[in-house]
């Protein structure tokens, strides 16, 4: 069976993201949506927040599951039976920080394969980070959130 890990913060989850995702699943027997906690910064929406959101987004996937996970990915992976991690590219620079991070994360785990998906041009823009700016002055982000997650903001 090929497992795979979609790591990330998902604070909140985008159209991109569910982009990655649904392109993901037929490549995958499995595909575990990680929830990562990240110890150096608070996040915008609580981990269950969050978990509530890729829950409604995804609810009619069978092949998708909603976890939270603490530590490094890589023994997330191993704990779940993950032989590889999903990652979005959006950007050159998108590329050159996930290289790195796949590059380290060979190092400790050389058994679990890195696969970059490309976004679609009408995504490469879209973010977590932007679309939380534009939440913190009340601007309309309708057309960057899955419609089943706008309910959660």
């Amino acid at each position: 069976m090929k497992t795979a890990l979609f790591p990330g913060s998902f604070d909140p989850v985008t159209k991109a993201h569910v982009d990655i995702v649904k392109r993901s699943v037929g490549l995958f027997d499995k595909v575990y949506i990680g929830i990562g906690a990240n110890s150096t910064k608070p996040g915008f929406l609580s981990i269950e927040k969050r978990e509530q959101m890729l829950r409604a987004v995804f609810d009619t996937e069978p092949k998708i599951h909603i976890v939270a996970y603490e530590g490094l990915t890589v023994d997330f992976c191993k704990s779940i039976g993950a032989a590889y991690m999903i990652r979005g590219i959006r950007t050159v620079s998108d590329f050159e920080y996930e290289k790195a991070i796949a590059q380290m994360n060979h190092s400790l785990a050389p058994d679990i394969e890195s696969i970059f998906i490309v976004s679609k041009p009408g995504y490469s823009s879209i973010s977590s980070t932007i679309v939380r700016e534009i939440l913190r002055y009340n601007g309309d982000v309708t057309q960057f959130i899955p419609k089943e997650a706008l309910a959660y903001l």
